[in-house]
Protein backbone atom coordinates (compact mmCIF):
# COMPACT_ATOMS: atom_id res chain seq x y z
CA UNK A 1 0.00 0.00 0.00
CA UNK A 2 1.49 3.79 -1.24
CA UNK A 3 1.53 5.91 1.38
CA UNK A 4 -1.32 8.71 1.73
CA UNK A 5 0.12 11.29 0.26
CA UNK A 6 0.89 9.21 -2.71
CA UNK A 7 -2.87 8.58 -3.08
CA UNK A 8 -4.87 11.26 -4.64
CA UNK A 9 -8.22 9.43 -4.78
CA UNK A 10 -9.22 6.23 -3.12
CA UNK A 11 -13.13 4.92 -2.29
CA UNK A 12 -13.63 2.24 0.45
CA UNK A 13 -16.81 0.46 -0.26
CA UNK A 14 -17.01 -2.89 2.02
CA UNK A 15 -13.37 -2.67 2.92
CA UNK A 16 -12.31 -3.15 -1.31
CA UNK A 17 -10.55 0.28 -2.61
CA UNK A 18 -12.68 0.59 -5.97
CA UNK A 19 -10.53 3.63 -7.33
CA UNK A 20 -7.11 4.53 -6.16
CA UNK A 21 -4.66 6.30 -8.69
CA UNK A 22 -0.87 7.49 -8.00
CA UNK A 23 -0.39 11.35 -7.68
CA UNK A 24 2.05 13.00 -10.26
CA UNK A 25 4.77 14.81 -9.78
CA UNK A 26 3.41 18.72 -9.20
CA UNK A 27 6.10 19.81 -12.43
CA UNK A 28 3.75 17.48 -14.92
CA UNK A 29 0.75 18.88 -13.11
CA UNK A 30 1.60 22.46 -13.94
CA UNK A 31 2.96 21.67 -17.21
CA UNK A 32 -0.24 19.40 -18.31
CA UNK A 33 -2.20 22.02 -16.34
CA UNK A 34 -0.63 24.83 -18.34
CA UNK A 35 -1.29 23.47 -21.98
CA UNK A 36 -5.00 23.04 -21.32
CA UNK A 37 -5.62 26.69 -19.92
CA UNK A 38 -4.05 27.75 -23.37
CA UNK A 39 -6.79 25.20 -24.92
CA UNK A 40 -9.29 27.35 -22.90
CA UNK A 41 -7.38 30.55 -24.17
CA UNK A 42 -7.78 29.75 -27.73
CA UNK A 43 -11.19 28.69 -27.43
CA UNK A 44 -11.90 31.64 -25.61
CA UNK A 45 -10.35 33.84 -28.79
CA UNK A 46 -12.09 31.94 -31.41
CA UNK A 47 -15.57 33.14 -29.15
CA UNK A 48 -14.85 35.96 -28.51
CA UNK A 49 -14.24 36.50 -32.66
CA UNK A 50 -17.65 34.95 -33.30
CA UNK A 51 -19.34 37.57 -30.68
CA UNK A 52 -17.78 40.35 -33.12
CA UNK A 53 -19.41 39.05 -35.63
CA UNK A 54 -22.91 40.87 -36.83
CA UNK A 55 -25.49 38.55 -36.17
CA UNK A 56 -25.39 34.58 -36.51
CA UNK A 57 -22.23 35.27 -38.64
CA UNK A 58 -20.03 33.64 -36.48
CA UNK A 59 -22.10 30.35 -35.40
CA UNK A 60 -18.95 28.36 -36.88
CA UNK A 61 -16.67 29.78 -34.53
CA UNK A 62 -19.08 29.96 -31.41
CA UNK A 63 -19.29 25.47 -32.76
CA UNK A 64 -15.36 25.69 -33.16
CA UNK A 65 -15.08 27.50 -29.51
CA UNK A 66 -17.36 24.99 -28.13
CA UNK A 67 -15.25 21.62 -28.73
CA UNK A 68 -12.60 23.61 -27.61
CA UNK A 69 -13.56 24.07 -23.95
CA UNK A 70 -15.41 20.03 -24.59
CA UNK A 71 -11.67 18.80 -25.15
CA UNK A 72 -10.14 20.75 -21.96
CA UNK A 73 -13.29 19.37 -19.87
CA UNK A 74 -11.96 15.86 -20.94
CA UNK A 75 -8.25 17.02 -19.82
CA UNK A 76 -9.06 18.26 -16.45
CA UNK A 77 -11.29 15.19 -15.96
CA UNK A 78 -7.94 13.12 -16.94
CA UNK A 79 -6.14 15.34 -14.55
CA UNK A 80 -8.16 15.48 -11.81
CA UNK A 81 -7.47 12.00 -11.23
CA UNK A 82 -4.05 12.63 -10.99
CA UNK A 83 -4.10 15.39 -8.78
CA UNK A 84 -5.74 17.52 -5.99
CA UNK A 85 -8.77 19.40 -7.08
CA UNK A 86 -7.32 23.01 -5.11
CA UNK A 87 -4.27 23.01 -6.73
CA UNK A 88 -5.53 22.52 -10.21
CA UNK A 89 -8.17 24.86 -9.51
CA UNK A 90 -5.25 27.60 -8.64
CA UNK A 91 -3.34 27.03 -11.84
CA UNK A 92 -6.52 26.80 -13.80
CA UNK A 93 -7.95 30.19 -12.84
CA UNK A 94 -4.42 32.05 -12.94
CA UNK A 95 -3.30 30.96 -16.27
CA UNK A 96 -6.53 31.82 -17.71
CA UNK A 97 -6.63 35.14 -15.70
CA UNK A 98 -3.14 35.92 -17.11
CA UNK A 99 -3.95 34.29 -20.34
CA UNK A 100 -6.93 36.11 -21.30
CA UNK A 101 -5.78 39.47 -19.86
CA UNK A 102 -2.57 39.18 -22.59
CA UNK A 103 -4.89 38.34 -25.31
CA UNK A 104 -7.15 41.02 -24.38
CA UNK A 105 -4.39 43.82 -24.34
CA UNK A 106 -2.56 42.72 -27.08
CA UNK A 107 -5.26 41.65 -29.87
CA UNK A 108 -8.08 43.29 -28.84
CA UNK A 109 -6.49 46.58 -27.54
CA UNK A 110 -8.60 46.40 -24.04
CA UNK A 111 -6.98 48.40 -21.49
CA UNK A 112 -5.31 47.17 -18.53
CA UNK A 113 -5.14 49.25 -14.73
CA UNK A 114 -3.18 49.37 -12.21
CA UNK A 115 -5.47 47.30 -9.55
CA UNK A 116 -5.76 44.95 -12.45
CA UNK A 117 -1.89 44.47 -12.39
CA UNK A 118 -1.66 44.17 -8.54
CA UNK A 119 -4.37 41.51 -8.52
CA UNK A 120 -2.26 39.33 -11.59
CA UNK A 121 0.72 39.75 -9.45
CA UNK A 122 -0.88 38.50 -6.75
CA UNK A 123 -2.40 35.31 -8.55
CA UNK A 124 1.01 34.32 -9.99
CA UNK A 125 2.44 34.38 -6.14
CA UNK A 126 -0.64 32.04 -5.34
CA UNK A 127 0.54 29.71 -7.94
CA UNK A 128 4.10 29.66 -6.62
CA UNK A 129 3.02 28.74 -2.71
CA UNK A 130 0.79 26.08 -4.26
CA UNK A 131 3.88 24.68 -6.28
CA UNK A 132 6.30 24.98 -3.63
CA UNK A 133 3.99 23.78 -0.37
CA UNK A 134 1.43 21.81 -2.31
Amino acid sequence: MQPKSQIAAERIIGGRILIYHKIMPMSIVFALGFLLSLVTILGDFILKNASLRPGFGGWPSLVIGCLLYGLTGLGWFFLMRRAELSTLGVLYSVATIIGLTLLGAFLFKERINPMEIVGIILAIVSVVIMYKFA
